[in-house]
């Protein structure tokens, strides 16, 4: 079974950095993009920012300029991550780490698969 896991979520002062990782399990054989997404208290879910296996990034106009992505490439296999040195109190949201097109070692093919999500609290 494929499963994301997040760490890095909390409660951050406005200003403040953050940290976001996702990490697939070990039986993953591939995955296309990976993408971080966030729902606010009230509001519909939101993409972020996402990452191709090539490297190329794509942010929210809301994020772009503050929030970096990195990561799914040979040296964070599987791996992405989500950070910002200058966050505000409308980056509170949870959290949630998609990975699309996964392959497994064991052959199967799966379209998207979701992590559990962290919450991220801007507030002085």
């Amino acid at each position: 079974q494929v499963q994301l896991v997040e760490s890095g979520g909390g409660l951050v002062q406005p200003g403040g950095s953050l940290r976001l990782s996702c990490a697939a399990s070990e039986n993953i054989r591939s995955i296309e993009s990976m993408a971080w997404h966030r729902q606010a208290p009230g509001k519909k879910r939101e993409m972020v920012a996402g990452i191709t296996n090539g490297g190329s990034t794509v942010y929210s106009d809301s994020v772009r300029g503050r929030f970096t992505i990195s990561g799914l490439d040979d040296k964070n296999k599987n791996t992405v991550v989500l950070e910002s040195d200058s966050l505000i109190p409308e980056d509170t949201a949870v959290y949630y780490c998609l990975a699309v097109r996964v392959e497994t070692m064991d052959g199967h093919s799966l379209n998207t698969v979701w992590g559990q999500g962290t919450r991220v609290t801007v507030s002085s």
